[in-house]
This record gives C-alpha cells, structure tokens and sequence, in this order.
C-alpha cells in the first residue's frame, strides 16, 4: 500500500504536468476490508508504448515517431529529475498513449507507475528496491551491485527503452 500512496503523491504533485499521467480523484481510495487500494486515472485509451512497438511486428517504426516518443519521454523526466524525483522502472509498459492534442500526429506519451520511485525526501541514495532487470543499469544488478540512484538510471532507462524500438 505505500507504493500506492507514493505513486499517487506523485501524481498529485506533477498535476496538470503534459508528460505525467493524471489522477481524475485527489483522493485515494480503500476497500472496505483495506484490502484494495485505487487511484482513479484518465484512461489512456491508445494503450501502451509496448503495444504500439510491438503493433509494427518486425517493421521498422518510423524514425519521426521514435524522435516523438523520444522527446516526450524526456520532457516527463526533465519535470521528474529537476524536482528530486527519479521513475526507477521506466519501459515501455509504464509509458501510456493518449489520443494527440495536435491535429496529425498519431498520440501523446504520458509516464505512468511510479510505486518503484525516489522521492526527493528519501534519504539513502541506495535505496533501489526493484525494476524491471532489462531496463535497469548494469551497475544495479549482479552480486556486486551498486543501487546508486539518481537521474542516471532514468536515463539509462530511456536508452533501453528507446533500443526496443529496433528489436521487435
């Protein structure tokens, strides 16, 4: 359940942010036995980055869309990092499509999940607990790992997730 109140104080905090997807309630919501917990968010009604990557079965996807992708992913992260705030598990299943706001273009990219997230408030620069292995730092993984977290790993990330877009 805290993951679930970080990811929502999060959302809260980037509210009205273009590249953070939106929670439609402040309020987070319990079951009655507290054995459910909800966050009401817009519906991102064109799917996932990982669906629309894998939607072009071994074509190659247009370099215009990586470059769009790309630089939406970087927006949200620029708003992330600049507050203190680093995503931790971003890929393509946790960057969602919305329908675009500009006539033409095919939709807008929104990062989602942030239950694996570092606040600014969080104290223990080593404190990576979890993430997807595919998308995290070398340094982050084996016997030997170094759970250093900061803008790097996002970053690394988007690298990873950005070479998806190549192998399909």
């Amino acid at each position: 359940m805290e993951s679930l109140k970080k990811e929502h104080r999060i959302m809260l905090r980037f509210r009205n942010h273009p590249r953070i997807v939106q929670t439609t309630n402040p309020n987070l919501h319990i079951g009655i036995n507290l054995d459910h917990c909800y966050i009401y968010m817009e519906l991102a009604s064109k799917g996932t980055l990982h669906n629309f990557i894998s939607s072009f079965s071994g074509q190659p996807v247009p370099e215009v869309m990586i470059r769009r992708a790309a630089l939406m992913i970087l927006q949200g992260l620029e708003a992330l990092h600049s507050h203190g705030y680093v995503h931790c598990d971003l890929k393509p299943a946790n960057v969602l499509l919305f329908p675009s706001k500009i006539v033409g273009e095919p939709w807008d990219l929104k990062l989602a999940d942030f239950g694996l997230s570092k606040e600014p408030s969080c104290t223990n620069p080593r404190s990576l607990s979890g993430g997807t292995k595919e998308y995290m730092p070398p340094e982050s993984l084996g016997p030997n790992r170094v759970k250093m977290i900061g803008p790097g790993v996002d970053m690394w990330s988007l690298a990873c997730v950005l070479q998806m877009f190549g192998v399909q």
